[in-house]
């Protein structure tokens, strides 16, 4: 019987995701909270994939937010239908898909299922999780932790090497000093490329005000839009972007998230620096 940590029987490496041609888009709801609400993000970004063929999308979603600030925030759907909805996604709209895992027992589900897994921010040191991710033959997407600088970020994608990683992707998302917030240091890019892995940049947890809500996280959405057009005229290579169609009345994130009504317009916006950049 193979270890509940093991790659699929079935896993076979992802042709290459990230395309330097395309700007890479990892976009979603924070939490799989209802197919509803899966399913109008979907349909924006299948809008924005026939406008804009310039992207790279990917969809994202978690099943279970294991990091809030108290024990009474809502989680989300689980492991079972999160994966369930993230399948409908994948089948009736046919983006890739991605989510995070917190425990090396949840790879081998979320492989099967996704075509990135990817590593959070708190747990980006954890040796055997980034292994059992590495082996997957799915693209990992690793978050550089809030207590790293960008120079540290070597040794993380330097584990996933060492497992084996078919396609390594890094997520700048800021550093924190405490006091409820976060900064991006845009020399960050720069660095994090010497590894020779795609870097994102997760513009909406970047101002996120962890905690700052009265036993929830905050955040000022109104600094995503300049925060990732510098990051992209630094040199991110994509973009992570939380949408929800209420933020409101999303289950988590939902100070930080980008109301989707929104989401064409920064993206347009957003697609011109890239270009610019590389003109």
């Amino acid at each position: 019987m193979a270890s509940p940590d093991a790659p699929p029987a079935n896993a076979t490496p992802n042709p290459m995701l990230h395309d330097p041609a395309r700007l890479t888009v990892i976009a979603g709801p924070c939490s799989l909270e209802s197919e509803p609400a899966c399913r109008t993000v979907a349909e924006k970004l299948a809008g924005l994939r026939v406008t804009y063929p310039e992207l790279n999308l990917v969809f994202k979603g978690s099943f279970d937010k294991a990091n809030r600030t108290s024990t009474t925030s809502q989680r989300g759907p689980g492991l079972e239908e999160g994966l369930r909805l993230l399948t409908l996604i994948k089948r009736d709209y046919g983006f890739p898909v991605l989510t995070d895992v917190h425990e090396r027992e949840q790879v081998a589900a979320v492989a099967a299922v996704c075509d990135v897994v990817q590593i959070p921010a708190f747990l980006c040191r954890q040796t055997d999780l980034l292994l059992a991710a590495a082996a997957t033959g799915r693209v990992v997407n690793v978050k550089k932790g809030q207590f790293l600088s960008p120079q540290e970020m070597v040794h993380v994608t330097g584990k996933l090497r060492e497992g084996g990683a078919a396609e390594i992707w890094q997520t700048e998302r800021g550093t924190t000093f405490g006091y409820q917030n976060l900064v991006v240091d845009m020399r960050a890019f720069a660095i994090m490329r010497q590894n020779g892995c795609p870097t994102i940049f997760d513009a909406t947890h970047s101002v996120q005000l962890p905690g700052a809500a009265g036993g929830k996280s905050g955040g000022q959405r109104e600094f995503v839009p300049p925060l990732a057009k510098a990051a992209l005229a630094a040199g991110a290579d994509g973009l992570f972007i939380e949408t929800h169609p209420d933020p409101a009345h999303a289950i988590s994130d939902g100070p930080n998230m980008v109301p989707l009504a929104e989401l064409p317009g920064l993206l347009a916006d957003c697609l011109a620096v890239w270009q610019a950049v590389r003109r």
